[in-house]
């Protein structure tokens, strides 16, 4: 584990404090909490989702980072569901075809070194008709901010544990064979950096 890994993962829960007491959180509950079944997170973080989920049977969260997983530990008791914790890391998913009802993804296709080999997996282990539920910020990139994004992101993708601020995750869904069923772009209040997020629910 890097000094790097350490350090982003101490600053994450302060850093994003306000917004997980306002817009992120009002977005991860109306999100997540009406997903069913046995669940898949990929990339949990520090484990911020943990208490949006309700009426899940089982969720299990993959985190490749120690570092990161030290603070899910933390969260565990705020659970009210099941929950399970892995080191898998997205691209190479140790579960069987056709494993889970739902796939989460929050504010972790930006950071995947491989978007597609990260879907790819995603869609192996969910089941025909599952849902993948994704919260990211970038969509269409055009105009001035754009175009600053991509003048700063290799500076960013050091400082942000690889975050890319230009990817669109739309695009990487459909092009990994989902149907988008609902999808809604907005732009909260937070840094520009980041901005626009989107929202949305595909299936396999």
């Amino acid at each position: 584990m890097s000094i790097g890994q350490r350090i982003f993962a101490s600053v994450y829960d302060p850093m994003n404090r306000a917004g997980e007491a306002g817009w992120v959180g009002r977005r991860r509950t109306g999100l997540l909490a009406d997903v069913e079944g046995v669940v898949l997170e990929i990339g949990a973080g520090t484990g911020a989702n943990i208490a949006h989920y309700r009426a899940a049977e089982r969720v299990v969260l993959t985190e490749p980072c120690a570092a990161m997983r030290a603070r899910i530990a933390a969260k565990l008791p705020l659970a009210t569901v099941p929950i399970e914790v892995t080191s898998a890391p997205a691209d190479a998913l140790e579960f069987a075809d056709d494993s889970f009802d739902a796939v989460v993804a929050t504010l972790v296709l930006c950071t995947v070194p491989d978007v597609a080999s990260a879907l790819a997996e995603v869609r192996r282990v969910l089941r025909p008709g599952g849902e993948l539920r994704f919260l990211e910020h970038g969509a269409e990139h055009h105009g001035r901010r754009a175009a600053w994004q991509r003048r700063i992101e290799p500076v960013w993708r050091r400082v942000g544990q690889g975050c890319r601020l230009t990817r669109n995750p739309r695009a990487g869904v459909e092009a990994a064979g989902f149907e988008i069923r609902r999808y809604e772009v907005f732009d909260p209040k937070a840094p520009a950096i980041l901005r626009p997020f989107c929202e949305g629910v595909a299936v396999k």
